[in-house]
């Protein structure tokens, strides 16, 4: 079993997070599940992994590779990526969307 670090330590991962308001839990997981398909489109992508939380199913992660910080702008700029932007403030709790930009160091 191989992840996309263990050939190219200079990707650059993303983790980013967030939970649910209460009761938008599917209208969520939707939302997300609707940006993997263009996003896998998208130059300098190499996975873009949407993961739920299993104690607590309001919890949603993405764990991306990207070939740079650039292609990660572009993403974030990236028609879809703006309208989920737009629209997520009504589906996330309080503490809302986190994005951690790390590097894979072991």
């Amino acid at each position: 079993m191989s992840t996309p670090t263990d050939d190219n330590r200079d990707l650059l991962t993303v983790i980013a997070y967030m939970r649910a308001a209460e009761g938008k839990t599917d209208e969520l997981r939707a939302a997300l599940e609707a940006l993997i398909e263009p996003t896998s489109q998208e130059e300098g992508y190499v996975n873009y992994d949407l993961h739920q939380g299993v104690e607590d199913p309001r919890f949603f992660a993405f764990y991306e590779n990207w070939h740079s910080g650039d292609h990660l702008d572009a993403h974030l700029a990236a028609p879809h990526l703006v309208d989920f932007a737009n629209t997520m403030g009504d589906l996330l709790d309080e503490n809302g969307l986190t994005v951690n930009r790390v590097r894979r160091i072991a």
